[in-house]
């Protein structure tokens, strides 16, 4: 059986994005030691309470940070550490912090159709890059379907509730796991750490996991 890396994330996390890029890194060093491993995307989102409309970003900043100046500070070192990774982000062009359910969703679905990656990749670049809104059922399906996601797939789910007890089952599992923060990578249901740690820092953890976990079940 192929060994798997969880990924518990939500698509308004910038580090989420930047350390999807330190997995891409990893993953080749891995492999020159044998190791492949099976990448899975699970829901979190960072606010749960969040209206479904969303809410104005520079408000729900401001409000949490205390002011929009240290936002715009927080939001230059992550731009700049993203860069460093290949990574174009435009916060100046987010408007809204939005609520990521429906978005978690579409990841869940895709996982189920085998193109998951391609999904999630999409929708970070969708609000880091684009700014666009994640909260968008009709963008968020334009965009998972360009990601070669089935657009019918997408358009029934969204006519309905698929999934939706999915992904808040798996956001509350998640914390009721003693999950805070995101990322978090874990292995056989063991955390192995969160945050976008260095690519050679993740190969090194995760090869270290598996010869644990290996062993433990030889």
């Amino acid at each position: 059986m192929t060994p798997r890396i969880d990924i518990v994330s939500d698509v308004i996390c910038p580090w989420c994005y930047i350390g999807k890029r330190q997995l891409e890194r990893a993953l080749p060093v891995l492999a020159e030691q044998g190791l492949e491993f099976e990448i899975a995307w699970h829901a979190f989102q960072l606010n749960p309470d969040m209206p479904a409309e969303g809410y104005d970003r520079r408000e729900y900043r401001i409000a949490k940070f205390g002011s929009w100046e240290k936002s715009q500070a927080m939001d230059a070192r992550i731009t700049e550490t993203a860069a460093g990774l290949g990574l174009e982000f435009h916060m100046d062009r987010l408007t809204r912090t939005p609520n990521t359910l429906h978005a978690h969703r579409a990841i869940w679905l895709a996982g189920q159709h085998g193109v998951q990656d391609a999904v999630v990749e999409a929708l970070f670049r969708l609000y880091f890059c684009e700014g666009g809104d994640p909260g968008d059922t009709a963008l968020l399906t334009e965009t998972a379907a360009a990601a070669g996601l089935e657009r019918v797939a997408l358009e029934e789910m969204y006519a309905g509730e698929l999934g939706r007890d999915i992904v808040l089952h798996a956001d509350m599992s998640a914390r009721r796991g003693g999950i805070s923060g995101v990322p978090s990578f874990l292995m056989q249901n063991h955390v192995l750490f969160s945050g976008a740690v260095p690519a050679e820092q993740m190969a090194e953890a995760f090869a270290h996991a598996w010869r644990i976990l290996s062993s433990r079940a030889a």
